[in-house]
């Protein structure tokens, strides 16, 4: 009897799972393995929206796994030292598992691989099972990554991502009891957003198909568009890997169209962050392009963007949804991250660990490359650009609604005039700005030596 274990990490799926179809074709006997990691919680990343997220996605591949022959093994501990468990205790030949781009995927395969080293047992690692494209598919000549989109964007059209791979219909178990923790449940996690959405492969392939067959279309146009809410939220399903990005990237663009052009793009720059992190580990804490700055720390000013009492309705209607959904659209990530790190003059990672507290889609890639974009230490071939909060919403949020959705107090005021409230003349119950904009922006040029 031929046994291979199936390590699931960011790939909770059935459909289109390279790591799973790999297994199955080399083995007679598959044992789907998850790991509740240790190293996870001790960093904290296990915040309460993902582990509800989780949970439901966990349950769900349990169920899918069931109807198939087999079911999902749940474990709690290291995970190198709970896979060597399995291996012993079913005599896998084979252990397979997708890539990772960030240090603590470097090094928990590390771990896995001396974990097996004497124990007959091969380590299979899988590239673009996370991402549509693998990180080091396309690297420019004698570099290591791209460091630019737009080039890097380029390549990764041409090159094409792999085909899409059927759902397996069977899967069999080893002879024998397996022992398993029992599954989590999202009841029992608490202090979880109360709009959170729902987890599952399930789930992710209803929202796929309502998203190409429905509001895709109008993507190209009104993805920017804050009260219109224009956009996929298929991020956490991409995070949780419920949803495959290279057939995402396939369906869309056999789609096509102006939205299927624009959403594909996206998902190119979710796959350009992932080849920068894979190359360089320390940008997940590390400026990426200095400026020498000596960021502000000021705390009544931080717990005013966290609590979405700035005084800048747009950037607190951006954190109260942040706080009520565990997610936030995308034109408010920008101006809620530009607020505190170019207005205020905060560090980044203030700001990227708020939102990995929160953040139901919170990935080291993006989360901390995208803070590092808009803080002007990353990627961005403009770093010093500042987003006006007032001209942004005007231009975002024309009529204040979504202003007016998640900053209640501002309900009774009309049209554009909500995102200036201090013009208003009636007395308000919201705060007065906590800064200048004016005052701020020559703050922040001052800093940078741009005065």
């Amino acid at each position: 009897m031929n046994v291979a274990v199936v390590l699931f990490t960011s790939d909770l799926r059935l459909h289109d799972n390279p790591v799973l179809r790999s297994a199955l074709r080399d083995a007679d006997r598959v044992v789907p393995l998850f790991v509740r990691d240790d190293a996870v919680h001790r960093a904290g990343f296990d915040a309460p929206n993902r582990l509800a997220f989780l949970a439901d996605c966990l349950a769900d591949l349990d169920a899918g796994l069931r109807k198939r022959g087999g079911r999902l093994i749940v474990r709690a501990g290291a995970v190198a030292k709970e896979v060597r468990r399995l291996v012993e205790e079913t005599g896998a030949g084979a252990v397979h598992m997708a890539a990772g781009v960030s240090g603590y995927a470097a090094r928990r395969e590390e771990q896995l691989r001396t974990a097996l080293a004497d124990s007959g047992c091969e380590l299979r690692i899988h590239d673009a099972v996370v991402t549509a494209l693998a990180p080091g598919r396309v690297v420019p000549a004698g570099k290591d990554h791209f460091a630019v989109f737009t080039p890097y964007f380029r390549r990764w059209e041409a090159a094409g991502v792999r085909g899409t791979l059927t759902a397996p219909r069977t899967l069999r178990l080893p002879d024998g009891e397996l022992s398993s923790d029992p599954l989590p449940a999202r009841n029992d996690v608490k202090e979880v957003s109360p709009a959170l959405a729902d987890g599952g492969e399930g789930a992710g392939r209803k929202l796929v198909t309502s998203w190409l067959d429905g509001d895709m279309g109008d993507y190209a146009d009104g993805h920017d568009d804050l009260a219109g809410d224009a956009t996929s939220r298929l991020s956490p399903h991409l995070h949780f890997g419920t949803v495959s990005a290279a057939e995402l990237a396939t369906r869309a663009q056999e789609k096509g169209g102006p939205g299927g052009e624009a959403f594909v793009r996206q998902l190119a720059w979710r796959d350009f962050h992932h080849q920068v992190l894979a190359a360089r580990h320390d940008a997940s804490w590390s400026d990426y392009r200095p400026r020498r700055d000596r960021w502000r720390s000021d705390e009544d000013e931080i717990t005013a963007w966290k609590t979405g009492r700035t005084g800048y309705p747009v950037v607190d209607a951006a954190m109260r949804q942040l706080a009520h959904e565990g997610w936030m659209h995308n034109r408010g990530r920008l101006l809620a991250a530009s607020f505190l790190t170019k207005t205020l003059y905060v560090d980044w990672r203030v700001g990227a660990r708020h939102f990995l507290e929160l953040l139901v889609d919170g990935d080291i890639a993006n989360n901390q490359l995208n803070w590092q974009w808009v803080a002007g230490t990353g990627t961005d071939t403009r770093p010093n650009r500042v987003l006006n909060p007032v001209a942004q919403a005007k231009r975002y949020d024309p009529r204040g609604d979504y202003v007016r959705r998640w900053v209640p107090e501002l309900a009774g005021v009309e049209g554009a005039a909500v995102h200036e409230p201090w013009k208003v003349k009636e007395r308000l119950d919201y705060p007065e700005p906590v800064v200048d904009l004016g005052e701020a922006r020559a703050r922040f040029e001052r800093a940078r030596g741009l005065d």
